[in-house]
């Protein structure tokens, strides 16, 4: 039979009989894969060191009959072993996969992938806050799906206001002036860098940031349940 090769990131394994494990692998060209890692879990296995969580293998494989594929070797290309050393950075990492795992269809676009190895590449730098990682991670999803709220006018179309208070608008996805609202200009300039191509890197960065991400945090959350990301 063909056997196929790609890039994968593991999003999630369980066990299977004595020694086997099911994978479930996000590739950038292949969509999202279910795959029998037979014997996996014997000690002197040949396919455990590729398959590890947090880490970017070369996967080769052949398609079986149905929707389980066979998993027939792999290649570790990079851990990121940082990860794994902080507690709370595990536990992110754990649910933001599961998170990304739910929300992806079988064929799911090639940026979902590139979004696995940010997260990663993010999760192994400990200079960047984890909130901050959640937060970009969230607006990623959003953005991906669709659901990018309106940065640019408020809900009746007029160019945002610096000098204005705005509350958010979930019906139009945008944000409405409103005399009591705790939105400023700052918030919307500082959500507009999150739902842009921006890394977690540059937005650690951002002075004045911390307050910010607190105030937009909550919303955010509050986006991805009205979207059924979560």
């Amino acid at each position: 039979m063909k056997q196929l090769v790609t890039t994968g990131i593991i999003l999630g394994r369980l066990d299977y009989g004595e020694a086997d494990r099911i994978l479930t692998v996000l590739t950038p060209d292949h969509g999202k894969l279910s795959l029998l890692a037979k014997g996996v879990r014997r000690i002197k296995s040949k396919l455990a060191g590729g398959i590890e969580l947090f880490s970017v293998s070369n996967i080769t494989y052949i398609k079986g009959r149905g929707s389980l594929d066979s998993l027939v070797s792999t290649r570790l290309v990079k851990h990121y072993g940082s990860i794994v050393k902080r507690l709370d950075r595990t536990m992110l990492g754990y649910e933001l996969l599961k998170q990304l795992h739910r929300i992806t269809e079988d064929e799911p676009e090639e940026e979902y992938y590139h979004l696995a190895e940010q997260l990663f590449e993010a999760l192994d730098d400990a200079s960047i806050e984890p909130t901050v990682i959640k937060v970009w991670f969230a607006a990623q999803l959003l953005r991906l799906a669709g659901h990018t709220p309106n940065l640019q006018t408020d809900a009746a179309g007029k160019v945002l206001d610096a000098a204005a208070k705005y509350q958010f608008d979930f019906n139009h996805m945008a944000f409405a002036p409103d005399e009591q609202g705790r939105f400023t200009a700052n918030h919307l300039k500082y959500m507009r860098l999150y739902f842009s191509a921006n890394q977690p890197k540059t937005l650690q960065q951002v002075q004045g940031g911390g307050v910010l991400l607190s105030d937009i945090t909550p919303l955010i959350q509050t986006m991805l349940q009205a979207a059924s990301l979560v």
